[in-house]
């Protein structure tokens, strides 16, 4: 009986047990995924990826497209911009242009590499007050970072086929703040609000992606306590005040 006893082995993790697998889990086999990232959370391997592709997309854009196009593009269609450019002699407006050309470009390598982690440890602690405060889930900052890090997985998917487009696309139609159709306000027209486009473009494909697997994340962290329509309440909740901030900034600095 004793060596009965010993020799039971332990439960097996399952397919969606290492940082891998959990990738690709996240995509096609999200319940199990999450309810094994509960288990034992891990974070780093996706944030890791992020910021890879992350460095790819804008050093594509920044050899096919070029921060100087983006940046006039900007000054153009922005009117708070576009008024104080006016008021500007042309050695003072070129002069700006080459400053914010010069500035975009480092920027956007740090935010490459900085930026999946800070967003990722943002968002996590976002999260974990409100389902941990409103709902009672008890859920840990590692589980939660976890959560958060796989649920954005499609993001790469994004930014992935962004880079296809941007190589694909004319570089003077290339948006880099919204490379793909995936969204109303991709296909709205410059001389259209900006609030409108604001509130369009957060009516995205990938943003209820994400949106279901952190639902799906949060209910596998604590079943007893968080269902998944309670957990996508929540999270659906947070977005709709950012798309009201987003929508507001939109609409006082157009």
């Amino acid at each position: 009986m004793a060596s009965t006893i010993a020799a039971a082995p332990p439960a097996p993790e399952g397919k969606a047990g290492n940082s891998i697998s959990r990738i690709f889990g996240a995509l096609f086999s999200p319940k199990e995924t999450f309810a094994s990232i509960a288990q034992r959370p891990t974070w780093l391997a996706p944030v890791l990826l992020s910021c890879i592709v992350s460095l790819g997309l804008i050093s594509v854009f920044s050899t096919r497209v070029g921060w100087d196009r983006m940046i006039a593009k900007q000054n153009e269609t922005n009117p708070l911009a576009a008024r104080r450019m006016e008021q500007m002699t042309p050695e003072q407006r070129q002069q700006m242009v080459a400053t914010q050309v010069k500035l975009s470009k480092p920027i956007g390598y740090v935010f490459s590499v900085a930026g999946p982690f800070i967003f990722t440890a943002l968002f996590a602690a976002i999260l974990l007050g409100l389902f941990n405060l409103a709902y009672g889930a008890q859920v840990g900052f590692k589980t939660s970072m976890g959560i958060v890090s796989y649920a954005f997985v499609p993001r790469l998917i994004y930014a992935l086929i962004g880079i296809l487009v941007i190589f694909l696309k004319d570089p003077d139609d290339v948006n880099l703040q919204n490379l793909l159709a995936s969204n109303p306000g991709a296909l709205m027209g410059s001389d259209s609000a900006k609030w409108l486009v604001a509130l369009a473009s957060q009516i995205d494909i990938f943003s209820f992606w994400v949106m279901i697997l952190l639902a799906l994340g949060y209910s596998a962290a604590n079943p007893k306590k968080v269902s998944f329509g309670g957990a996508l309440a929540g999270v659906v909740g947070l977005w709709l005040v950012y798309v009201i901030f987003q929508v507001a900034i939109a609409a006082a600095f157009s």
